[in-house]
């Protein structure tokens, strides 16, 4: 009969233990499908126009960058900052939104731009080596004739 008892004890634990792992992997998985919306913001330039922008310069943080957002404000955007300059190449999975990433060397000088649709898995990448990538909601570059060779202004690209 003891041996019943604690198998049954056994049992129950075992139960309760996947039952807590479950329920962690679940909120674990909820946080990690919640958009990063408080990240460090710095403010950029672009010409007369001020941008407020979320700061994206953990591995982690890089990973996720916008996935998730139903929506952007027009004046703000993301910048992704990296260690050390390399070709930086983007895709959209799990990102709902069009956005435009322009890649941006350390003097703030648009080397390329790229249009990225939502939920897509294309790879957009940098014409040459750079260390910061700005995306914004697709058009905002075209709607105010911002092209390659542009130089945005702001103290991320201050050394």
């Amino acid at each position: 009969m003891l041996a019943i008892a604690f198998a049954f004890f056994c049992h129950i634990r075992f139960f309760r233990i996947v039952f807590v792992l479950a329920a962690l992997s679940s909120q674990l998985t909820a946080q990690a499908q919640a958009p990063q919306t408080s990240l460090q913001r710095t403010q950029l330039s672009a010409g007369m126009h001020l941008l407020d922008v979320q700061l994206a310069l953990t591995p982690e943080q890089r990973q996720i960058g916008l996935m998730f957002r139903k929506d952007m404000p027009q004046h703000e955007g993301m910048l992704f900052v990296f260690e050390h300059p390399a070709t930086q190449c983007f895709w959209m999975r799990n990102t709902l939104i069009p956005l435009t990433a322009a890649f941006v060397d350390d003097d703030g000088t648009i080397v390329n731009l790229a249009d990225m649709k939502p939920q897509n898995d294309d790879s957009h990448c940098s014409a040459k080596p750079v260390r910061f990538v700005l995306e914004m909601n697709q058009g905002w570059f075209a709607k105010r004739n911002i092209k390659a060779g542009y130089k945005l202004g702001g103290m991320a690209f201050k050394r």
